[in-house]
């Protein structure tokens, strides 16, 4: 259970870091664009916002997605272990009976 943990944080690290250099990557284009006198510092700006706001919105909603799944995934271990445990319950009060059931017999 904990490699698959790590496993999921590992997975969300690394989104993190790809948005760390995607944001670079757009600051760095965008900053290329206004020196070229495509677009000027406040276009960039309010580009700038607009791409780290839809991310955020993104970012959010798979966060919120995943959330979901992983709750979905535990509850079915959770309901995996209830009906190993019910079926152990089981067969130890099927043993319990069969051994008692010997004992009475000399």
């Amino acid at each position: 259970m904990n490699t698959m943990i790590d496993s999921i944080k590992k997975t969300l690290l690394a989104g993190v870091g790809a948005a760390v250099v995607t944001k670079d990557k757009v600051e760095a284009a965008l900053g290329d664009f206004v020196k070229q006198g495509k677009v000027t510092t406040s276009e960039a700006r309010e580009m700038a916002e607009k791409i780290a706001a839809d991310g955020k919105k993104e970012f959010e909603t798979l966060s919120g997605e995943l959330n979901e799944k992983f709750k979905d995934v535990l509850a079915g271990f959770n309901r995996n272990t209830q009906d190993r445990l019910a079926a152990l319950e089981a067969r130890v009060e099927a043993l319990e009976h069969k051994h008692a059931g010997k004992k009475k017999d000399p």
